[in-house]
């Protein structure tokens, strides 16, 4: 269970220092230390299931969620995640895993994000359509098809028969909310082929 420094202080209203019993409650491997004012009580609970109380508002998406549907081959290591407005990436290394926060556009941000409940906790990851679309945001732009092919099946290694079952109109209604010449190339490229 995650708890907050606020609660772990609420529940010790009959000690004088708080902060000293959490302390010992950490050196007593009763709470588990995941960033400043953030703890767990399991310490095997898997980092996925806490990225969005390390940073938020955020979601599970871009490499983490491609390998996570089976899109790339790489099992992905680090918790890659986005946010938005926060102006400058973010990177969180804790004992449950490593962490990393970069910001998509606002308006894309709502779109296309499923809500999972797992073991009593709740996380927030991109459908694969918009994992996909987070990650080609983020690279610099691609010319043509060409050069779109190369670097979702030889650099981003993406599995063909995989990329051909994402669904097209949502990669359409997706590629409206960034202003991202890849993502508007990627919408003509599944257009094109499915004609």
């Amino acid at each position: 269970m995650i708890i907050t420094n606020n609660i772990a202080k609420s529940n010790l209203h009959d000690y004088a220092n708080k902060n000293n019993k959490i302390s010992r409650d950490i050196r007593d491997g009763k709470l588990f230390k995941i960033v400043t004012g953030l703890y767990e009580t399991d310490p095997n609970t898997p980092g996925y299931l806490l990225a969005g109380s390390i940073c938020g508002p955020s979601y599970i998406s871009f490499e983490y969620a491609l390998s996570y549907y089976g899109l790339i081959p790489e099992r992905v290591s680090i918790i890659t995640c986005a946010t938005f407005g926060k102006k400058k990436a973010k990177k969180f290394e804790t004992s449950f895993g490593v962490f990393t926060y970069r910001d998509v556009p606002a308006l894309a941000y709502p779109e296309e994000i499923i809500l999972v409940e797992e073991n009593n906790y709740t996380y927030q990851i991109a459908t694969k359509e918009k994992a996909l679309c987070d990650k080609l945001y983020t690279l610099k732009p691609l010319k043509n098809y060409k050069n779109l092919e190369t670097m979702l099946f030889s650099d981003l290694r993406i599995d063909s028969e995989e990329f051909w079952k994402l669904d097209t109109q949502k990669i359409e209604r997706l590629s409206t909310f960034y202003h991202s010449t890849n993502i508007q190339l990627l919408a003509k490229y599944m257009r094109r082929k499915h004609e």
